[in-house]
């Protein structure tokens, strides 16, 4: 008997080595366009909830961590819906949907809106703008929330003629934020020293995504004709630098062709890391170029421990033999954890156009990285079929949810997956790390109305304990109470009927020999 146990906890061992991660298709919303180009963002206040957007008008909404989501039609009346979305979760836990404009009574993209949800998604505000200069295309704009006041800074990039190949048009880097959770916002603002032109290509300044710092400065690079280059304030957007850093050369541009692929861009993505751990301050950028040719295309990193005065030396994040493409990257810092999780579309298993989805973690500020596959299997993509310009990837307190766009057939999808960050992050191991014993996961569901269920593993058998205790600590239910268990993955149901319990917080808790950890839920009547 004791063989076939250790035979069954070696299977187990192997399986959760060998992980796949569940791709998960979120639904047909009834839009009259093809879904692509997809944003998502979990809730950092209860990451069982995610909101997601997808061109044109697509949003969808999930309530259980992303196994199943509901779909709609985003509509504003006022402003139109056009595509580019950026999906945010703000401290009243808001939900906040950034897109381009298409407005009844106005011109083709010539403002930012912001729609705003404050029944978790359920419905959707008319929506608020920015950036409104004449006929002037908006484009190209992200959001990030300031989690200690709420402000909510935007910057894109405004075209003076979008597609101009005039010497007197002009796009420029704009900045707009808002203190009352998007119902106004501040006048544009200027914030590029050098300006682009309005081709829409390498030459045009794009890519503006913004970073919070750890004391509220706030950080945002781009790309345009001097590569990539950095801008900050230190006074909420106020003021800004007078003259932009540069970082890096952008070689061969961040406009790129990939065969199959209708159009492509390497542009950059900046956050930074608040989660008070080693690297806490550190901003890092994330892009993707062809400075290895034109058949290599690959995904790169670089980071500023100085608050963008300085830079290192870029560092290449997928770890496959030259000679393949890596394209479509982006890039998510757990402020929890520190740890830095990407996403790409990867064909370096392939010598057609086949392609996969691939993410890497880096554990220790993008020193070393860990490359691993997400998509179940590959996909044929078609040139005559857009697929917008960018994936995403959020995360927070080790739930990590990308979301790409697949092409099946003539047929567009957006998928996400359930990343099995326990089994990835334990790959991560130096001579002198020790594997935890145990780990645990949130709680499923949470909040949960009667019963929910609490999972775990194990990576070396021995005697544990799990029990709930309530705000004050003390013990209310026991539901393993020093029991022998061998390595493995363990299931615990909780019903809080069957202890006459209140409505409120409570947590759960695994103890044993060098083992001790808690996790928070919430019952709801």
């Amino acid at each position: 008997m004791k063989k076939l146990i250790t035979f069954i906890s070696f299977l187990f061992f192997v399986g959760l080595t060998m992980a796949q991660h569940q791709n998960v298709q979120l639904p047909y919303s009834g839009s009259s366009y093809a879904p692509e180009e997809p944003a998502i963002y979990v809730n950092p206040y209860n990451t069982d909830k995610l909101v997601a957007g997808a061109n044109i008008n697509n949003v969808y909404i999930s309530n259980d961590g992303g196994f199943t989501w509901d779909a709609n039609v985003l509509v504003s009346n006022q402003n139109g819906v056009w595509g580019d979305p950026v999906t945010i979760v703000d401290t009243a836990e808001n939900y906040l949907f950034f897109h381009l404009a298409y407005p009844p009574a106005g011109n083709w993209i010539d403002r930012i809106v912001c729609q705003k949800s404050t029944d978790g998604g359920v419905t959707w505000n008319d929506g608020s703008y920015m950036g409104l200069n004449g006929n002037k295309a908006q484009d190209k704009q992200w959001a990030v929330i300031d989690r200690t006041n709420n402000t909510i800074y935007v910057t894109w990039t405004q075209f003076d003629d979008y597609g101009s190949s005039s010497s007197n048009d002009k796009s420029i880097i704009l900045f707009s934020k808002s203190t009352d959770e998007g119902e106004t916002w501040s006048p544009a603002l200027k914030i590029n020293e050098v300006d682009g032109d309005c081709i829409d290509s390498d030459n045009t300044v794009e890519g503006a995504v913004p970073a919070v710092g750890p004391n509220g400065e706030v950080y945002v690079a781009w790309a345009g004709p001097e590569g990539i280059v950095f801008d900050r304030s230190l006074d909420g957007g106020d003021t800004w630098l007078e003259e932009d850093i540069f970082v890096t050369d952008f070689p061969g541009g961040w406009d790129y062709a990939i065969p199959g692929i209708n159009r492509c861009n390497g542009l950059p993505i900046t956050v930074c890391d608040l989660s008070g751990g080693p690297n806490n301050g550190t901003i890092y950028i994330n892009w993707s170029d062809q400075s290895n040719g034109e058949d290599d295309t690959d995904v790169w990193v670089v980071k500023s421990t100085d608050g963008g005065d300085t830079w290192s030396e870029p560092m290449r994040v997928n770890d496959d033999p030259p000679g393949k493409q890596q394209f479509f990257t982006w890039m998510s810092v757990d402020q929890i954890t520190g740890y830095l999780w990407f996403v790409w579309y990867d064909r370096r298993e392939y010598d057609d156009n086949n392609t996969d989805v691939y993410m890497a973690l880096s554990q220790n500020g993008g020193e070393t990285f860990i490359n691993f596959k997400i998509s179940e299997s590959p996909f044929l993509p078609n040139s005559g079929v857009f697929f917008g310009d960018y994936n995403c990837v959020s995360s927070h307190d080790n739930v990590v949810r990308p979301i790409w766009t697949r092409l099946d057939g003539n047929t567009l999808r957006v998928w996400t997956a359930i990343v099995d960050t326990d089994a990835v992050i334990n790959t991560d191991i130096t001579e002198n790390d020790q594997l935890p014993l145990a780990s645990i996961e949130p709680n499923y569901p949470n909040p949960f109305v009667e019963s929910t269920a609490i999972a775990f593993k194990l990576r070396e058998s021995g005697r544990v304990s799990l029990k709930v205790y309530d705000l004050f600590g003390r013990e209310v239910a026991n539901l393993i109470d020093n029991e022998e268990r061998i390595f493995g993955k363990y299931i615990e149901t909780f019903d809080a009927s069957e202890y006459n319990l209140t409505a409120g917080v409570y947590y759960f808790k695994l103890s044993g020999e060098g083992i001790n950890l808690t996790r928070k839920m919430t019952l709801v009547k």
